[in-house]
């Protein structure tokens, strides 16, 4: 879909979209546009349950007096409380109502409306930037769709007093949704296609964008001895893979800060193998990974001022004869032992060696690390939350504000001694699962936070959130991307240079 921008001017034709506060208060255009069709809007708003609220919208076909196909109307709610996402999620809903009713161009009149804080050209662009959000679909392996089954919305116009400005501010937000659709491409593609080397490969692909990138392969892993990673694949045909990506678009001198993935491209279980219900669900336990990827296009995409980091370890998890088995024990390259108790578990020991790699290596600010990690995290908050477990609170207390403005919301639980103490083994200087049934969620992290120092940290437990069942305002069905959006605002708000 293409996304465009013009100054206010008459639409005559097509489809027209105008806004209307709470109250049924219509916009300036919306009035307009009332008078011009003999009052149209206003018989339609009386005759229906439309009063402006947010996640409204109200139809009105062939209005009268005009050459237009239909008039669709979205309400914004109270005016004070318009901010990019209402914004966003209004764009979504636009795309949503019209992407399919046979029209292929839609104009959006976005004016400016009294009590608000948004100027028009912001508002238009971070309406066109919910629109593109949700116009994302995975149908590249679907041959027997029918036409009138596909979008037929192809160019979203959106008008409003300087446009130049609105143009330039989408611009920048197109390139965090190029990093979007990336990791929903990811994590939607299917695991006889998306296997460790392949998926390095696509992380590959960001060179052209001015990404450092390296691939690591089994040889090399093993001389650096990661050997808690490297135990998690060796019952599968294919290769594990660390893939290192670096954008440098601050000094050389200022210090990195660094994102860390999980990509078990697919997860069985190993030899503690998941039962089969669901188990086709498991392409998408590479999300962190995913994520990191994906992050690193939109920074990369949008010319981020700040030196960071991605690293993700990429395994399949099968139950092959040389599958590690439930009482084996590896050296991390921490030089750390630990007791496989559950081949399970084996997400935070893929991540162990890649946390510990990173912050070897890179000693940056800090460094958060994303997994689909644990069912117990889907228990405890479904799928409304990411959990957030952190060393520091400050890092925490960013990362909880920017879910927030980017409606990506994550929960802070505790981490402290005694879950830490759960882990401690006889045989090992540790196991990888409590044995316990309680707080899942926080031994896995007290686990990863074994594998860090002291350098600032946080975990993103983005099991809950990584696949949606259903559609929402901007994130159609299927895989999220949840936590792109999130890191950008972080880096954008915190972290590049001014």
């Amino acid at each position: 879909m293409k996304i465009a921008f013009a100054n206010p001017g008459d639409v005559n034709a097509g489809v027209v979209v105008v806004t209307a506060g709470e109250g049924r208060k219509l916009s300036p255009s919306a009035k307009a546009l009332d008078k011009k069709t003999g009052g149209a809007i206003t018989r339609a708003i009386k005759a229906s349950r439309f009063k402006g609220n947010v996640q409204q919208s109200l139809t009105i076909m062939v209005p009268g007096g005009t050459k237009l196909d239909r008039i669709l109307v979205v309400g914004l709610g109270k005016a004070k409380d318009i901010d990019p996402k209402v914004a966003q999620n209004a764009g979504g809903q636009i795309y949503v109502s019209l992407s399919n009713v046979g029209s292929s161009s839609v104009t959006v009149c976005v004016d400016a409306i009294d009590g608000s804080n948004m100027k028009p050209s912001d508002a238009a662009a971070e309406i066109a930037f919910g629109a593109k959000l949700r116009s994302y679909r995975f149908d590249k392996y679907r041959t027997k769709d029918k036409p009138d089954s596909k979008p037929s919305l192809k160019t979203l116009k959106l008008q409003c007093a300087n446009s130049a400005k609105a143009r330039i501010a989408y611009a920048r937000s197109e390139k965090i949704a190029d990093g979007v659709f990336m990791t929903r491409d990811l994590v939607s593609e299917p695991p006889n296609l998306l296997y460790p080397d392949t998926l390095a490969k696509r992380a590959k692909e960001l060179t052209k964008l001015g990404v450092k990138v390296e691939i690591l392969s089994e040889a090399h892993m093993k001389r650096l001895g990661m050997g808690a990673l490297l135990g998690v694949g060796q019952g599968s045909v294919r290769e594990s893979r660390m893939v290192v990506m670096q954008w440098n678009g601050a000094a050389k001198k200022d210090q990195p800060i660094a994102f860390v993935g999980k990509g078990v491209t697919f997860d069985t279980g190993g030899i503690s193998i998941k039962p089969s219900a669901g188990m086709e669900d498991m392409k998408w336990d590479m999300g962190g990974a995913g994520v990191v990827i994906g992050l690193m296009k939109a920074l990369a995409g949008r010319k981020a001022k700040a030196n960071v980091v991605g690293v993700v370890g990429l395994v399949e998890n099968m139950p092959g004869g040389n599958a590690q088995r439930p009482g084996d024990i590896v050296t991390s390259m921490s030089g750390q032992t630990i007791e496989v108790l559950n081949t399970d578990a084996e997400g935070r020991l893929v991540l162990a060696d890649a946390l510990h790699y990173t912050n070897d290596r890179f000693k940056p600010k800090f460094m958060v690390n994303l997994a689909t990690l644990t069912g117990a995290i889907i228990i405890a908050l479904g799928n409304e939350h990411a959990g957030l477990f952190s060393n520091n609170d400050r890092l925490s207390e960013r990362l909880t504000q920017c879910g927030l403005d980017v409606d990506e919301k994550i929960w802070r639980f505790p981490l402290n001694d005694a879950y830490d103490k759960t882990l401690d083994c006889d045989a090992a200087d540790m196991k990888n699962i409590s044995g316990g049934r309680g707080a899942g969620s926080i031994t896995a992290a007290q686990f990863l936070q074994r594998f860090v120092g002291k350098t600032p940290w946080a975990h993103l437990d983005i099991a809950g959130v990584t696949w949606a069942g259903k559609a929402s305002a901007v994130v159609p069905k299927g895989g999220t991307a949840f936590g792109v959006r999130l890191l950008d605002q972080l880096v954008a708000g915190y972290y590049e240079k001014k």
